[in-house]
């Protein structure tokens, strides 16, 4: 079978352009009213009074839930510490206390959306108010180390920094900072709640069908298995999506209190604070090199801020450990407090943003050496993972340096800066180096064969948009040896058997392998049961002896002895009155332990910039990865150019502006936050390196979701440099700051 790897069209394709796909706001539940956040204005204080006299006048108001009438959660969760990842710390109308501007403070519903938004806009909300830290300046000075950095420690040393640097004859000492960007999906957040009981069913947003379901059961102090989480469409997530926040916990609370379901959806502006951001971050590079270009040291030290409620590190120098031949080596985080809302993962968190500090980094060094800044990284080229001292599963990195380079004409530069024209356009070319982990986690999946002969295959993952449904579709079609039309893929329902988070580019290499093994179980007792047959073909036969070809199986020894799967399926259902199901769960195994596991790329940026204006233009992007086996090629390739969008998004536009009086994002709705429109992005060139893997997972893929937006921040800044002479260190690289 080969429907692996194959570029088919989206099995949910029809549904999405036909309108047939549900989002979370979308599913029709009898007896819907409508709920609407009301969030602080202030940064710091407490909430000492909420009038509502007003608003319950509006005609069709059902319920305004304040902190002093909402219903009271169980003492161990009602301050709603739930632990990370799968939770924040959320703010759950138990206590009056405001740690940043556009908190949850009430709810109000109604029988209508405008009639809860009119009520919502007549609440008056009387504060005290609280100094509150809102300069990162002024954060800095009184920075802590975070517990852990992920599952890494916070610090690493290797060999001697000072001595290293002390031997080195070309330097570079620099910081980079990056700003706070927002998710922005098309879908802001929504939730329906509904009680029947003490049964709650929800239909959430969300990149974690089964941490919903764990984080709810956990709050309102209720078995698990009554809380019903649904979500069979996402409309985009890129992280905030992945923890539960305080708006789904509140719906279900207010449909609780009111006796009715609840559908509250964020608006836009409401992105900005209570549902994660990527954070601030200030990034000291220094790096230290022989002549030859040869590292001798470097050192990666981050200082990113974070809630006064709880610590969240963007994980910025991971990269910096893992990614040259670096003898001597110091990196460290550290977290400034500040009155906003607590950062959250932003796709490749950590990458995106150390990728753009180190590799612009390796640029300047490359300058300081007069080398070529492939060369330089050619240079320190390593097969062996320094920091973890383990070898990585596989490295196709030099490829994708080999094949960028040829794709993009890289041997024409000119290495001077201002020293290439295009009409009066000046022309800068520059690249960087791409890398994400390889992560994988536990995975379950159930496979059953229906009556009409469907394969149907069922797992609680998600669909961020990415393509998991088609994706599961060709693997379990491989896997049982059936026809990829004969295959239904479900997902998107806590109820289903597990699966993790779609986080960390995670999704493929966990479910996956839980697809296929639940495929060849399936297969096996088809054959188990057919063998037991006296009336069938294959009656006595081993599963060995047994091949499969399109839905039938038939003896490898006598391929006329064969019996279709639906015929098999069918006559033991009439003997048992049951379906042929099973259900099968992969692990990752002790690989990891062996294997330093990273996908791989290269990328190549061409930017034109008006020498009057400073307007900047990307007419061009080569990017070339390793990252496994594709599961479909057609996928594939657009996730891998999403990243790049994103790539440029994070280089030239994408930054959130904190008024410093109040804590306001000034510019908090798609009018202000500035994202690349189809006028932005011109010729974006993928290319995939073939590579075989057989340590990440049976299915030899590795997650491509993230690895696209790594590298091309500092491959812009780089190529900037080189048309203008302008070296630019913090992002994003607006006209203002090259002229």
């Amino acid at each position: 079978m080969n429907a692996i790897g194959a570029p088919i069209n989206r099995t949910d394709a029809w549904a999405k352009v036909s309108g047939q796909a549900r989002y979370s706001a979308e599913h029709p539940v009898e007896g819907l009213t409508h709920g609407v956040l009301v969030t602080s204005t202030i940064p710091s204080g407490r909430v000492l009074r909420v009038d509502d006299s007003a608003a319950r006048e509006v005609p069709g108001v059902l319920l305004v839930m304040t902190p002093q009438n909402a219903m009271r959660l169980p003492q161990e969760t009602k301050d709603g510490k739930i632990q990370p990842p799968v939770g924040r710390r959320l703010t759950l109308l138990q206590e009056d206390d405001v740690y940043y501007n556009n908190q949850p403070i009430a709810v109000v519903v109604a029988d209508t959306l405008e009639h809860a938004r009119d009520a919502a806009a007549r609440l008056r909300v009387e504060y005290e108010h609280k100094p509150a830290v809102l300069d990162f300046d002024v954060a800095k000075q009184s920075v802590h180390p975070p517990e852990k950095v992920l599952t890494e420690d916070t610090d690493t040393k290797r060999g001697d920094l000072q001595a290293g640097l002390l031997a080195a004859s070309k330097h570079v000492d620099a910081v980079y900072t990056t700003p706070i960007e927002n998710h922005n999906p098309l879908e802001t957040h929504a939730t329906i709640a509904e009680w029947d009981g003490d049964k709650l069913t929800v239909h959430d947003s969300t990149q974690y069908m089964k941490g919903v379901q764990k984080i709810l059961s956990a709050i309102f102090g209720i078995p698990q298995d009554n809380v019903t989480a649904i979500c069979p469409y996402v409309g985009g997530g890129f992280g905030s999506k992945g923890s539960i926040w305080s708006h789904v916990p509140l719906t279900a609370m207010a449909a609780k209190q009111l006796g009715r379901p609840v559908k509250l959806s964020l608006d836009r502006n409401q992105m900005f604070g209570p549902v994660g951001q990527r954070p601030v971050t200030e990034q000291r590079m220094r790096i230290g090199a022989l002549d030859d270009g040869r590292m001798m040291a470097s050192s990666h030290d981050t200082v990113a801020y974070t809630s006064v409620i709880e610590d969240w590190i963007e994980p910025t120098a991971l990269m910096t450990r893992m990614m040259y031949e670096s003898p001597n080596q110091e990196t460290s985080h550290r977290l400034a407090p500040m009155n906003l809302g607590t950062p959250t993962f932003m796709r490749a968190p950590g990458e995106a943003s150390g990728s753009f500090a180190l590799e612009s980094a390796m640029d300047e060094l490359a300058y300081e050496l007069g080398m070529d800044p492939v060369a330089l990284r050619l240079k320190n080229y390593t097969e062996i993972d320094p920091g973890k001292e383990l070898p990585f599963s596989s490295k196709s990195l030099r490829q994708c340096y080999e094949i960028g380079a040829e794709r993009f004409g890289w041997k024409d530069r000119n290495p001077q800066p201002r020293s290439m024209r295009q009409g009066d356009k000046l022309v800068g070319w520059g690249m960087a180096t791409c890398t994400y982990p390889t992560n994988r986690s536990a995975g379950q999946c159930s496979a059953s064969l229906q009556p009409d002969g469907t394969a149907l295959f069922r797992s609680s993952t998600q669909d961020l948009g990415t393509g998991t449904y088609t994706v599961m579709t060709q693997i379990a079609a491989d896997a049982l040896g059936v026809a990829v039309e004969n295959v239904r893929f479900e997902l998107g329902n806590s109820q289903m058997p597990e699966a993790p988070v779609s986080g960390g580019s995670t999704t493929v290499a966990s479910v996956g392998p839980a697809v296929q093994a639940a495929g060849h179980a399936l297969r096996l007792k088809l054959i188990g049961i057919a063998a037991a047959d006296d009336g069938s073909p294959l009656f006595g036969a081993l599963p060995d002896a047994v091949g499969v070809e399109q839905g039938e199986l038939y003896l490898l020894a006598d391929p006329s002895r064969r019996a279709s799967m639906l015929e098999i399926a069918t006559r033991h259902r009439q003997r048992h009155g049951e379906d042929v199901e099973v259900t099968a769960k992969a692990e990752p195994g002790d690989a990891p332990k062996k294997y330093s596991m990273h996908s791989f790329g290269a990328v190549f940026v061409e930017v034109q910039v008006d020498e009057a204006l400073g307007e900047i233009r990307v007419p061009r992007v080569v990017g070339v990865y390793g990252v496994g086996k594709l599961m479909n090629e057609k996928t594939g390739y657009s996730q891998l150019m999403g990243g790049v969008v994103w790539g440029i998004s994070l280089a030239l536009f994408e930054e959130t502006l904190i008024d410093k009086r109040n804590g306001r994002a000034v510019n908090g709705n798609l009018a202000e936050y500035h994202v690349p429109t189809n006028a932005d992005i011109q010729e974006i060139d993928v290319q995939i390196v073939d590579e075989d893997d057989p340590h990440v997972n049976p299915l030899g893929a590795k997650g491509i979701g993230e690895i696209g937006i790594t590298g091309v921040g500092a491959a812009i800044a780089n190529a900037v440099y080189h048309a203008t002479g302008k070296r630019v260190r913090d992002l994003p690289i607006t006209l203002d700051k090259v002229l």
